[in-house]
């Protein structure tokens, strides 16, 4: 088997250089956005400053601040067990406060994705950027306020790149219209993730989803220092997912998320992956992506540029693929195929029918448990997801 994957490999990369980038689209800019009042600048290596309007991609690179990475273990620790369920949480959890809650959000999802697939990617990394800074408590919705003058959604990771709040906004006002008081923020957030791949994958991600988290009062712009910068090599990848409980498998299958979605330039060209010196890039899609972007690409030019080159807009294992023949934009996805352990994943998931898929499901659900609030440090928000009770 690993032989036949080898082969397999290896015959993809060099099909690869036969194919031309000529019809490579790039979707049209919008203007930037100004940062929030009252957000002090920062900086975080490996983001840039997004259009507001841009569908979100990974997080954009080139940022002009400086607040430092902390120094990854090498090697890196071993993944502590996963994390255990609250004994609050459970399937169908709502059932009687609540019974249509998943309905309810599945609605304000396939409303919003189907029109926009961006908004559907949103979603999906708006779960993640969740639950890696503050566990999964809905701490990236909350806006400036007194009590969190300079929350998550301002800092360079999220804002102005992360979207899908208004999907958000709009569950949370049925729900509360419907059954005032019971559902919380970190559970519809959960639910929009889980239901907008059901939508872009066409029903082939779908996963029964426990609830009953809680939602949290505290939300730190430079505690999303937490999230993986594109930049981020396999080691630092590895050390980062374990220090939330999370394995090589669900790093290299939660990455398949990276199938939807745009990029701004900015997310690679300062890391060198243009080069064609240095670059293990496929030649004939860094030379389309050279024509597109700046070679310094800044605040007022950074255009977008999809992430899945094929099949940009649908949730499916043709990452896997994209990563085989050297057709992926961040280094944190070509690191996938510096080991022999995520390289052999990578094949697996890029050719054994509907295992990512599967797998996918799996680590989203893992991934929802993460440093879950208490009763102690949780509440559900009632007036909005925007702002603590």
């Amino acid at each position: 088997m690993a032989n036949l994957a080898v082969v397999v490999l290896f015959a993809l990369l060099g099909a690869a250089a036969a194919q031309s980038y000529s019809g490579y689209q790039t979707p049209a800019k919008a203007a930037p956005a100004a940062s929030p009042e009252g957000s002090p600048p920062q900086t975080y290596p490996g983001y840039g400053t997004p259009s507001i309007s841009t569908p979100p991609a990974a997080s954009p690179a080139g940022s002009p601040y400086t607040y430092p990475v902390p120094p990854v273990p090498s090697p890196p620790p071993p993944a502590p067990a996963p994390p255990s369920p609250s004994p609050r949480l459970k399937v169908g959890f709502y059932r009687r406060s609540c019974p249509r809650v998943e309905q309810i959000v599945k609605e304000a999802v396939k409303n919003a994705t189907r029109s926009n697939p961006g908004i559907g990617a949103g979603l999906i990394r708006m779960a993640f950027h969740d639950c890696f800074v503050q566990g999964c408590d809905a701490s990236v919705l909350l806006d400036n306020s007194t009590a969190n003058p300079n929350p998550e959604k301002s800092a360079p990771p999220n804002f102005p790149s992360l979207r899908g709040f208004e999907v958000i906004d709009a569950a949370k006002a049925a729900l509360e219209a419907a059954c005032p008081g019971k559902v919380s923020c970190a559970d519809i957030v959960q639910f929009a993730a889980r239901d907008a791949a059901v939508v872009l994958s066409g029903g082939r991600v779908n996963y029964r989803l426990p609830a009953g988290r809680l939602d949290g009062r505290v939300s730190i712009d430079t505690e999303t220092i937490a999230l993986p910068p594109p930049t981020f090599n396999l080691t630092e990848l590895i050390g980062n997912f374990a220090a939330k409980g999370l394995n090589i498998d669900d790093l290299v299958v939660l990455s398949g998320a990276h199938t939807v979605g745009l990029s701004h330039c900015s997310s690679f060209v300062p890391d060198g992956r243009l080069n064609s010196s240095t670059s293990d890039m496929d030649p004939a899609l860094a030379a389309a992506l050279r024509r597109r972007c700046p070679a310094n690409p800044n605040i007022t030019n950074d255009p977008t540029v999809v992430q899945d080159i094929v099949t940009p807009n649908r949730f499916d294992n043709r990452y896997y693929k994209n990563v085989l023949r050297r057709q992926v934009l961040f280094t944190s996805d070509a690191a996938l195929m510096r080991s022999r352990q995520t390289s052999r994943k990578v094949v697996a998931n890029a050719f054994i029918p509907g295992a990512w898929e599967r797998k996918f499901a799996r680590a989203m659900v893992k991934m929802s448990l993460i440093e879950l609030k208490t009763a102690a440090n949780g509440e559900i928000r009632t007036k909005s997801c925007r702002v603590v009770n």
